[in-house]
């Protein structure tokens, strides 16, 4: 007796044919066989034989399934991963094209997480990202997908009947959710996150697109501070092109040499004398003017462009101070990235060398910031310095929550008190008054000096110099000047306190 399936083999035109179908062992296994016949033919090309091979192929079938596992999914934390988000947002789409139904993309960045990573370790960095994980499939619907896309952004893709506020109250159930303490072992970490959104069919119902939009609208809630959400808006499409053009003009303005260095002096309350000056730099465009810094500098930042940038602003400002009297120093700020640079000490030193100016003229302005990020390289990095002589400025000091351990810590030799606190001081608010005398009395006790910021009224000249603040930098005594202006007014305050000795 023929089985349906030989038959079927012996009527078919090819000569070879495989099937597979499960079976079940007399053990109660389950097993996939992989069935192949072969068709013998006579020379009339009539069947005469069949030949039938039995494979078990259960374990490739695993094997198979388990690569693609792999392929779509994080190694790390077992979400789905980028290649697989995609093919199930094109197909959750075709709902949305037909009118069916609407559909919401989350796009996740942890806040903080770089800071956890190079603080604790990359292991502390590894558990808290499969903890926000866990703490992500835990509340969302079992329809909606988490992904991690890479790095500390993950995202979210799920149905929504009323878009706004359906997508609010999921965001903000995500936010409230990785806002709460983390228990990693020894260590309980909080970090939080920023979440760009964007709504199908009303944004778009293109896969692409519809990532493209949402990751303009995280940018925008990363910009607009930490915790925060924001929908996708036209307008964002418009600030980005600006930000890329801006880009653009930036890496050439270095090359067609559009930036300036103006100086705002700093001067000395015992001896009203200047003491020094700080570069802040300029950037003539082409077509706007002038840029403000607070316009640019943080796309530098983004960009990696204020490594290149910082070092011709020190290479600069060593220059143009060579050309003043010798007891007055140059302040120059520097970033985060610049820091991180392994060329940092060699660009100070052969600036120093090719201006001739002493390093003991030379002050390095930095922020609570820059001690963020691996304390014991950077406190290496300040020490060496130091050890050339340069002195080291801590920057808007108490805008961190760390400042009485970094004055401590590192070695710095002066204190610049923010200008909050400063401005603060003619509205009589105690608190302020008491942070500022408290930090005059800590800078002397550690033999540090102080500079009050943004004293601009004589009011608050006298009540910094009243408080014992060191020196005040301000638009009371002087606005940032370019070089020329700023090599007069030095030759001025110099021939005038020679006249009156």
């Amino acid at each position: 007796m023929i089985s349906k399936c030989d038959r079927d083999a012996l009527n078919a035109d090819e000569n070879l044919i495989a099937t597979d179908f499960p079976v079940r062992t007399p053990a109660n296994r389950d097993r996939i066989v992989t069935a192949t016949k072969l068709v013998v033919r006579n020379d009339a090309n009539q069947p005469q034989h069949l030949i039938t091979v039995l494979e078990d192929i259960t374990e490739r079938r695993e094997s198979e399934k388990k690569i693609l596992h792999m392929a779509q999914h994080d190694a790390l934390t077992d979400l789905p991963n980028r290649v697989l988000l995609r093919d199930r947002l094109e197909h959750a789409l075709a709902g949305t094209r037909r009118g069916d139904r609407c559909l919401a993309i989350f796009l996740l960045d942890l806040d903080r997480f770089k800071e956890v990573n190079d603080s604790l370790g990359h292991h502390i960095g590894d558990t808290l990202l499969k903890a926000v994980a866990e703490r992500l499939r835990s509340f969302v619907r079992e329809t909606a997908t988490v992904a991690r896309l890479g790095g500390d952004e993950f995202a979210i893709i799920d149905d929504v009947t009323d878009p706004l506020v359906e997508a609010t109250s999921l965001a903000q159930r995500v936010q409230e959710a990785l806002s709460a303490p983390f228990d990693l072992g020894d260590h309980q970490v909080i970090v939080g996150t920023s979440i760009g959104i964007a709504v199908a069919p009303g944004d778009g119902t293109d896969s692409d697109h519809l990532l493209k939009k949402a990751d303009l609208a995280l940018y925008r809630a990363k910009n607009d501070g930490r915790g925060t959400h924001r929908f996708f808006e036209p307008e964002m499409d418009r600030l980005m092109h600006a930000r890329r053009d801006l880009e653009r003009d930036l890496r050439s303005a270095l090359v067609n040499g559009e930036f300036e260095l103006y100086y705002q002096p700093l001067l000395d309350l015992k001896s009203n004398r200047i003491s020094g000056c700080e570069a802040l730099l300029r950037w003539h465009h082409p077509e706007r003017g002038i840029v403000s810094p607070a316009e640019f500098i943080s796309l530098a930042e983004e960009t990696g462009l204020i490594v290149p940038i910082g070092e011709w602003v020190l290479r600069k400002a060593c220059a143009e101070a060579a050309t003043w009297p010798e007891c007055i120093k140059i302040a120059v700020n520097l970033s985060p990235a610049q820091f991180a640079s392994q060329q940092l000490v060699p660009v100070i030193v052969s600036a120093l060398a090719t201006s001739g100016i002493a390093p003991q003229r030379l002050e390095l302005e930095v922020t609570e910031s820059v001690m963020m990020h691996d304390t014991e390289a950077t406190f290496a990095l300040l020490a060496q310095l130091h050890e050339l002589g340069i002195r080291i400025a801590l920057d808007d000091f108490g805008t961190g929550y760390s400042s009485l351990s970094f004055l401590r810590k590192f070695p710095f030799d002066k204190i610049k008190i923010d200008r909050g606190f400063i401005s603060e001081l003619a509205d009589e608010k105690e608190d302020s008054r008491a942070i500022v005398r408290s930090v005059v009395q800590l800078a002397v006790s550690l033999g540090k000096t102080t500079t009050a910021e943004g004293v601009e009224t004589k009011e608050l000249l006298e009540l910094a110099r009243a408080e014992g603040c060191t020196e005040v930098q301000g638009f009371h005594f002087s606005r940032p000047k370019p070089a020329s202006e700023i090599a007069e007014l030095l030759l001025a305050r110099a021939e005038q306190f020679s006249s009156a000795a």
